[in-house]
């Protein structure tokens, strides 16, 4: 294990690019707590530590910049990035995401998704506090006997992100380097939405909360 680190910068990378193609319509716009999803999501965002946002998009792009529109971005630096090779598989949303974090001139990366509504700040944050912590150079969410995002990459391993095929994940990344990778419970991301089941599951854990249908000026 390496020594423990100082705080070095990191963006969190929001990947948001699918099609939603099980879903039936942009889950990114689905509403949760009576925002779209990316919005929530862009919002717990800029409640962490983080020094940067990186958001990639690609599958109804105009449509879903709508729904960022008037975050306040504060001092931090929000790019909004479209990958036209979303097609092709996450491993491109990856790279697009990594490129803005390289030119924005980041020392680590959280990769995230838009579609786990239960993920907060605080466990956003807590990934890059156990890297310091430990030195870990991976930070790995591990939840219903798998690993995933969110997930914490130093700038080390920068590369083998940006050597991803265009259909593989980052998973494969964390588990290749098992050494190197610290491994945090995290249930709540269990919890994503890619089928109306999901979406409907949701609204039964919190009832009060999610609506079952996008926002009308963004269907427009």
């Amino acid at each position: 294990m390496n020594s423990p680190e100082t705080r070095s910068s990191y963006a969190i990378v929001m990947l948001a690019a699918g099609s939603s193609t099980r879903m039936g319509t942009p889950k990114q716009l689905l509403l949760y707590e009576g925002k779209p999803l990316i919005r929530h999501a862009a919002e717990v965002a800029l409640r962490t530590a983080c020094d940067a946002l990186v958001v990639v998009l690609g599958a109804n792009a105009q449509q879903i910049r709508l729904a960022l529109e008037g975050l306040d971005f504060g001092a931090k630096p929000v790019v909004v990035v479209d990958n036209p090779r979303w097609p092709e598989g996450m491993g491109t949303s990856i790279q697009a995401g990594m490129q803005a974090v390289e030119r924005l001139g980041m020392e680590g990366a959280i990769l995230a998704l838009a579609d786990q509504p239960f993920i907060t700040p605080e466990i956003l944050n807590h990934l890059a506090e156990e890297h310091i912590r430990t030195g870990q150079p991976i930070v790995a969410s591990e939840y219903a006997g798998t690993v995933g995002v969110p997930v914490f990459f130093a700038k080390s391993h920068f590369p083998q992100l940006a050597a991803l095929a265009p259909d593989q994940g980052c998973k494969g990344v964390i588990l290749k380097n098992g050494d190197w990778a610290l491994r945090v419970s995290c249930p709540e991301a269990e919890i994503d939405i890619d089928t109306p089941a999901d979406y409907d599951h949701l609204a039964k854990l919190a009832p009060a909360e999610p609506e079952t249908k996008q926002c009308e000026a963004l269907r427009k």
